[in-house]
């Protein structure tokens, strides 16, 4: 029996796992944290990434390797990819960790993104703040996600705490300037590659966040089909260029009908959950197909579906499960201010049944601004 091995334990190798078990697949989860939520469906070894005799057991359990989230140490990948396969690669790992190295390749692929500048110095960020203008965002090149290591500039006055704020980091992990997006809609992309190059996409998906964490997503976008074959052409091209192998999201701005790539998210993604039950095979076992080198499953939509996000606690599962549509997912994480504990997705075969019911949920739940422009959307 094949035995997978995940680098990092949260919610996202938890799903990976509960999706592998009709294929037969057994897996070992690495992570920092003897109370990672995977443990609770998968053997786990917990250990430092870094930690050559911790990887080296790890290796030794394993057919292959992939990871469930992008600020695991690209070495570790590389160090261990000298011994097992995995998938995704540590380049394409290396390259989404960097903001910098990332929009790089974006623009080398001719795809368009916001205006961006390397800042190591203060006196780099004065000249970035010159050239790009604000409103801006001075970001953190690595480990920032979800909003974090962050600060938005909306004018001249904001330089000097941008850079108390994050001038620390510039010599740690390094910052990067970007001009700010007042985008109409956020959508992203979700695709996998296979070990063979077959590539396939999921419908468009359009996200909502919440101070930096998705709330949100509602699938398929509603967008003209140039828009969708744009973002699909973007996220073939990336995926070609690196070699890729899994599943992986693009993450775009929509402005004025252009798209602009935000991030490369190199793993099964918060915006795709919605495939466990709309779609017709899951991100997380097509991922699994991909680094396993079988065939890919189909990934047409089944019906229309949205999925909300739950941060900090858990609501009432009553409202959703109510629904005919309605499906729940509990992370089996205790409780805490901003962290990502579980989700729901919804699924109709219609805009106005989908509408409705996420109506209903949310009224059911007191949640009906999270709920409200999805069904605005679906209204229109």
């Amino acid at each position: 029996m094949t035995t997978v091995g995940i680098l990092g334990g949260g919610q996202l190798a938890r799903m990976l796992a509960l999706s592998g078990a009709p294929l037969g697949v057994r897996f070992l989860v690495m992570d920092t944290s003897a109370e990672a939520c995977a443990a609770q469906f998968a053997p786990m070894v917990v250990g430092d990434y870094r930690d050559e005799a911790m990887l080296a057991e790890f290796a030794s359990r394993i057919d292959v390797a992939t990871f469930d989230f992008e600020n695991v140490p690209a070495e570790s990948a590389r160090w261990l990819s000298a011994r097992v396969p995995v998938f995704p690669s540590p380049r394409a790992l290396a390259t989404a960790q960097d903001r910098l190295a990332e929009k790089t390749l974006f623009r080398e692929l001719g795809i368009p993104v916001p205006d961006f500048a390397p800042v190591a110095t203060r006196g780099e960020l004065d000249a970035a703040v010159a050239r790009i203008g604000t409103p801006c965002i001075l970001k953190t090149r690595r480990l920032g996600y979800d909003g974090k290591g962050q600060f938005r500039l909306r004018a001249a006055a904001d330089v000097a705490p941008a850079w108390e704020a994050l001038g620390a980091q510039a010599g740690k992990v390094g910052l990067i300037l970007e001009a700010f997006v007042p985008f109409e809609r956020e959508l992203s992309v979700v695709a996998v590659r296979g070990r063979d190059g077959d590539f396939r996409t999921w419908p468009l998906t359009e996200n909502w966040h919440v101070d930096g964490v998705l709330s949100a997503s509602l699938a398929p976008a509603a967008v003209d089909a140039a828009l969708e074959a744009t973002a699909v052409a973007h996220a073939r091209a990336l995926a070609e260029a690196l070699g890729y192998v899994g599943v992986f999201a693009l993450e775009l701005f929509c402005r004025d009908g252009v798209l602009l790539a935000n991030e490369l998210a190199p793993r099964v993604h918060n915006s795709g959950h919605w495939t466990i039950e709309g779609s017709e095979t899951s991100q997380f076992q097509n991922h699994l197909r991909a680094v396993l080198g079988l065939p890919l499953g189909d990934t047409r939509l089944v019906g229309r579906a949205c999925m909300l996000n739950w941060i900090g606690e858990m609501p009432d599962p009553a409202p959703v499960l109510r629904e005919a549509g309605g499906h729940w997912h509990d992370y089996g994480k205790s409780p805490r201010a901003g962290r990502k504990v579980g989700h729901a997705t919804l699924r109709a075969d219609a805009a106005v049944e989908l509408a409705d019911a996420l109506r209903r949920v949310g009224e059911g739940l007191g949640r009906q601004a999270q709920v409200a422009p999805v069904v605005a959307r679906l209204s229109a």
